[in-house]
Parts: C-alpha cells; structure tokens; sequence
C-alpha cells in the first residue's frame, strides 16, 4: 500500500466514524465488548467467564 492510500484510507475512516452519531458509537463498542466476553468463553470454557463475573460482582458491592 502506497503512502497515498494509506492516507486516503485513514482519512476515510476518521471522516466515516465522526459522521456516525454518537449512540451508534455508544452501540457499537457495546456489541464490541459483549462480542469480547463471547470469545474467552468459547475458546476458554467457563471458568473465565466465570472469574469475569466474580469479579464484577465484588465491584458493584
């Protein structure tokens, strides 16, 4: 890739993510992170999943 294009692209995908709104970038890191815990899950079983909910449960007491 040419330092043009490159440029282009960054450019592109600045521009593309500013003209989101913001609920849909609120929305879309959301699916991020739900798709996140779906990963350690499948490839590692429940006990990270549920390690992770352990330690969410001590931070809201």
């Amino acid at each position: 890739m040419k330092t043009n294009e490159y440029v282009k692209y960054l450019t592109q995908t600045v521009v593309q993510y500013i003209d989101q709104p913001k609920e849909e970038r609120r929305k879309i890191k959301q699916e991020k992170k739900e798709a996140e815990a779906t990963f350690l899950f499948k490839w590692f079983g429940i006990l990270p999943f549920m390690l992770m909910s352990g330690v969410k449960k001590k931070k809201r007491l």
